[in-house]
């Protein structure tokens, strides 16, 4: 079996700096046409000039033969401005703003404490640059536990930003919860929409512990229950235009996973086309495969579709255990494991 599609984006996507980013960027680059890229870095991308640096960057890493083109964000803080905004929406290459809760996930100790008390000028002015919010969907209150931080978020943050800026753009990125779905499903299509992983469509909150304690499936938000990943998997599998790919992917080196305070993050940029295809497969709609994967997120971005094409071929690979680089290993997503689809340049 094989299908050709056309090429799709990866809507969240963490490249970081340096020799990591060199390390990575080719796997994303070989098989997505664009990218939001995650502005969590040290020190965050908090500017407009700040991200154009970053831009540059990436473009000097990104291979030859690639068409790949990295679509930059900026990280909100409580600080941020609104004439910030306004300078990155007349850059044209700011694409969203990034919400960390503080301290909820990697690299968010700069993130916002109080959205409503120190950042809701900001807000409306994305309201009206027509920039949308990106959203780390977690509360940080260490009373909460942490598998209830995502429908604590909903409730406490999310429903009441979408009542008094209706017209502001949101993504809820990696959503984890049969609480985020009906979320996004309420709200006003085209303004409320969702960013879906591979891990959180294929694993549940038994993967970090089977056969022992598992660091290379830890990620934030943290795996849910079945019947949350049940729920993710039939909203995605639907055809509704409200979810699309956002891998999330995360690389750390090895030696940062497999340790006593071990860095949240799956990476999956090698695989995540073939796991996206084996849960289209399994639930019997690949014909809405190339939706999730190619049209939603750009038509909830107001940009145009890629007009060039992949093909996804059923063939069995083995992931290899690890991606070895000069500063050390990645371990991937389904390190070892044998995937049954393959996703090929066209």
């Amino acid at each position: 079996m094989e299908l050709t599609i056309t090429q799709p984006d990866d809507w969240h996507l963490h490249l970081r700096d340096g020799s990591l980013l060199e390390a990575v960027l080719p796997h994303s680059a070989k098989h997505f046409g664009r990218a939001i890229v995650m502005p969590n870095l040290k020190p965050p991308v908090t500017t407009t000039s700040a991200a154009v640096t970053y831009r540059e960057s990436i473009l000097k890493a990104i291979p030859t033969d690639s068409n790949f083109t990295p679509l930059m964000t900026l990280y909100l803080t409580d600080l941020t401005t609104p004439d910030e905004i306004k300078h990155a929406k007349k850059s044209g290459l700011v694409y969203g703003v990034k919400l960390y809760p503080a301290g909820a996930t990697t690299n968010s100790q700069d993130g916002v404490t109080d959205l409503f008390g120190n950042c809701f000028s900001v807000l409306k002015e994305m309201a009206e640059q027509n920039l949308p919010l990106l959203v780390h969907g977690e509360v940080t209150n260490s009373e909460v536990d942490i598998f209830d931080r995502e429908k604590v978020f909903i409730e406490t943050i999310l429903e009441p930003l979408v009542q008094r800026l209706p017209q502001l753009k949101v993504v809820m990125e990696h959503i984890t919860t049969a609480d985020a779905v009906k979320f996004v499903e309420s709200c006003k299509e085209g303004y409320v929409a969702a960013t879906v992983t591979p891990q959180h469509l294929l694993l549940n909150r038994n993967a970090l512990f089977q056969g022992g304690l598992q660091p290379h499936n830890y990620c934030l938000p943290v795996l849910k229950r079945e019947i949350h990943r049940q729920a993710i998997v039939s909203a995605v599998t639907s055809g509704s235009k409200r979810f699309f790919l956002g891998t999330d992917s995360a690389p750390h080196d090895r030696r940062n996973k497999e340790c006593s305070c071990g860095c949240a993050g799956i990476y999956n940029s090698p695989v995540a086309l073939s796991l996206y295809a084996k849960v289209f497969e399994e639930a019997g709609a690949l014909d809405k495969l190339e939706a999730f994967t190619s049209f939603n997120g750009a038509d909830f971005y107001g940009l145009p579709r890629n007009k060039s094409k992949i093909k996804l071929r059923k063939a069995s690979w083995k992931v290899p255990y690890y991606l070895s680089f000069p500063f050390g290993d990645i371990v991937p997503m389904f390190a070892g494991e044998t995937l049954e689809w393959e996703a090929l340049p066209c």
